[in-house]
């Protein structure tokens, strides 16, 4: 028994934000610049009382839509978030009765960023060829734009909000998911934190106070921080060695795959990214411009952007890479579907 990636949907949300929109808010802000650096125009962004859930609920029901599924269907939920609706309860608890899943169903939360992706194909991959499970409901949502400070341009122009579902399955038509490579440094945990987003940090009545850095971006302890220069030395240090290694794991040398999927980071990260692993442009998939960084939900996006624009025969071999806060990363590799 192996398992599979199934089918996938997605789901953005119906806000936008446009980089230009944000340079005639901010003259002081400029358009080319961040547009450069980011490679993003336009970003969805989460309405005030719209949660990572309600976006993960809205395309588990497109899937369902899309390929026939029912509920029953599955038995074993996935949520990865880094925006849950509660730290308790279980976010993945609440998608099983709002989607009206049967109850024998496992539900699970998993708190990963940019790498969450791969990381969940791996636990998927485990449930279903120990016998856990026959198919696995893989959700990723996150609603980054609630930790951006409107005035902190290092940010406000890259992350988007979004969700992704994939169904992954059992199938006896031999491995399509997998060899996996993990890598962690928490060292650099602070190039990617909200300080004030847990337990260590906690703060009294009052919010913290909004400061300004050396460049004019303004935040609080409740918003996100990027050290930019940090995460792109961290790409540039970790990922391609990433790439080496899923190759001698799986046996397989880069020209033998179709297109390497990367985590849609930023067109800066990604340029040096693709020059330093020496692939073409039309075989690393980029697809950010009009999404901006969806963070655990990059990948299986522009997987199926990629399916959407004819990119992606039926069984095609792909390099799937993820990278990012926490710092973490994690690739794979995996056979397209030939009924996606």
């Amino acid at each position: 028994m192996h398992a599979a990636i199934e089918a996938i949907a997605y789901i953005l949300p119906a806000r936008t934000e446009t980089s230009e929109g944000l340079a005639r808010a901010h003259p002081d802000w400029p358009l080319e610049k961040l547009v450069e650096r980011t490679g993003v125009r336009i970003r969805h962004v989460a309405g005030d009382d719209e949660c990572a859930s309600d976006l993960a609920v809205d395309a588990a029901r497109r899937l369902f839509a899309d390929h026939n599924f029912e509920p029953g269907d599955f038995d074993f939920v996935l949520f990865c978030t880094q925006t849950p609706d509660y730290l308790v309860p279980t976010t993945a608890c609440l998608l099983q009765e709002r989607l009206g899943m049967p109850t024998s169903v496992g539900a699970m939360d998993m708190n990963l960023g940019c790498s969450g992706y791969i990381y969940g194909l791996g636990m998927a991959k485990g449930l279903i060829e120990t016998g856990q499970a026959r198919r696995v409901l893989l959700v990723t949502a996150d609603t980054y734009s609630k930790f951006v400070h409107p005035r902190d341009k290092s940010v406000r122009a890259l992350f988007g909000d979004a969700a992704a579902v994939t169904s992954v399955v059992a199938t006896d038509d031999g491995p399509a998911i997998g060899p996996f490579v993990y890598g962690t440094d928490g060292s650099g945990a602070e190039d990617l934190i909200v300080p004030m987003s847990g337990m260590r940090q906690r703060f009294g009545n009052a919010p913290p106070p909004d400061v300004p850095d050396r460049f004019g971006n303004v935040r609080s302890a409740q918003h996100i921080h990027m050290n930019g220069k940090g995460v792109v030395d961290f790409t540039l240090r970790e990922v391609p060695g990433a790439v080496r290694a899923i190759c001698e794991r799986s046996g397989l040398s880069l020209d033998e795959f179709d297109a390497v999927v990367p985590h849609q980071a930023s067109a800066k990260v990604l340029e040096g990214l693709r020059r330093k692993i020496g692939l073409t442009e039309d075989r690393f998939l980029v697809y950010m411009q009009e999404i901006g960084n969806t963070v655990s939900c990059s990948i299986p996006i522009a997987l199926a952007r990629a399916h959407e624009d004819g990119k992606l025969r039926p069984g095609a071999r792909l390099l799937l890479v993820g990278f990012g806060v926490g710092l973490s990363w994690g690739a794979t590799v995996v056979r397209w579907p030939d009924n996606a």
